[in-house]
């Protein structure tokens, strides 16, 4: 969608209809009908998300923070930066700023709070059929959680990793990081630490 004080845009297509197939916890599936700039009507399968965060961990000693867990759609354990959804309102819409969501998983899945933050980037995941847009952050100046310890979702099973940021960045030039968002987020602070 375009902005009022942006220019038009040639190739926005105008939502002409949406058919809710399935509200799920985390994702909407449905099915739009969009009206094309020269008429033409196209239908278009969604999967509408509320967006999602991810955070590049980076200890003192130059270490990224990595959790392993299993992704049973890829059927394998995976290595990933820390990472979430935000959470949504019953009618599916947003509810939860980036910011507060990424302090939040960092904590949840490594242990650590950070004294430090930067946005690093804003990317979609999979803009030809997702609604997903992903948050990165650069956290250092970490610090173990103290107090009351926010710790991993129930239906997690986290293993926390820490690797040398050189050897993050050559373990995803040898193909075991298949993650997307680690692949970005890895990739971005690599090229920042090689200055």
């Amino acid at each position: 969608m375009t902005n009022h004080n942006d220019p038009p845009e040639p190739l926005e297509e105008r939502l002409v209809a949406s058919e809710l197939l399935h509200r799920g916890r985390y994702l909407d599936f449905r099915i739009d009908t969009l009206e094309r700039p020269d008429g033409r009507r196209v239908r278009r399968e969604v999967a509408g998300h509320p967006g999602a965060v991810a955070v590049v961990a980076l200890d003192s000693e130059g270490r990224i923070l990595l959790v392993r867990q299993w992704r049973s759609p890829a059927g394998r354990a995976l290595l990933e930066i820390p990472a979430g959804t935000l959470e949504r309102d019953e009618g599916g819409d947003t509810r939860e700023d980036p910011d507060l969501a990424a302090v939040r998983e960092l904590e949840e899945e490594t242990g650590m709070r950070a004294g430090r933050w930067e946005r690093l980037a804003r990317f979609w995941t999979a803009p030809g059929f997702a609604t997903e847009l992903m948050h990165l952050y650069l956290a250092t100046g970490l610090v173990p959680a103290s107090g009351e310890r926010l710790g991993p979702d129930e239906d997690e099973t986290l293993e926390l990793v820490r690797l040398p940021w050189s050897e993050a960045v050559a373990a995803a030039e040898r193909g075991e990081i298949v993650d997307a968002k680690t692949l970005i987020g890895i990739l971005l602070v690599a090229r920042r630490l090689r200055g």
